[in-house]
């Protein structure tokens, strides 16, 4: 049994999605998808976030292998804000730094839609 869902996509295809949600996920701190790709985007925020706590020029590059480097409001990048910005709020928290409330079926097709969000 493979350790991820391959959510219908080849494997750049999905790497590619995965990234755009995990950027636009620290950039907004709030994003709308379907239920099953906001489970895989939760692992993969755990994994940043704990990269954060380190703080360390290590993490920073390996969160760097899946964070875009995409401008924030306040002009500073998706990277910038993970490590100054969202981090800090965990460090007292050892895991789960994310919550998925269900929607209810996309109108079209019927996919279980779902918010995924930062724990506050």
């Amino acid at each position: 049994m493979a350790g991820y869902r391959k959510l219908n996509r080849r494997s750049d295809q999905r790497k590619a999605m995965l990234r755009d949600l995990v950027t636009h996920l620290i950039i907004h701190e709030r994003i709308q998808t379907t239920e099953t790709k906001a489970k895989e985007v939760s692992r993969l925020i755990d994994k940043m976030i704990t990269l954060g706590k380190k703080n360390t020029l290590s993490s920073r590059r390996q969160a760097a292998e899946t964070v875009r480097f995409l401008k924030t409001e306040d002009n500073q990048n998706a990277l910038q804000k993970l490590f100054d910005d969202i981090a800090p709020r965990f460090k007292e928290r050892n895991g789960g730094y994310t919550r998925i409330m269900k929607l209810g079926p996309r109108r079209g097709d019927a996919t279980e839609m779902a918010i995924i969000e930062f724990v506050e």
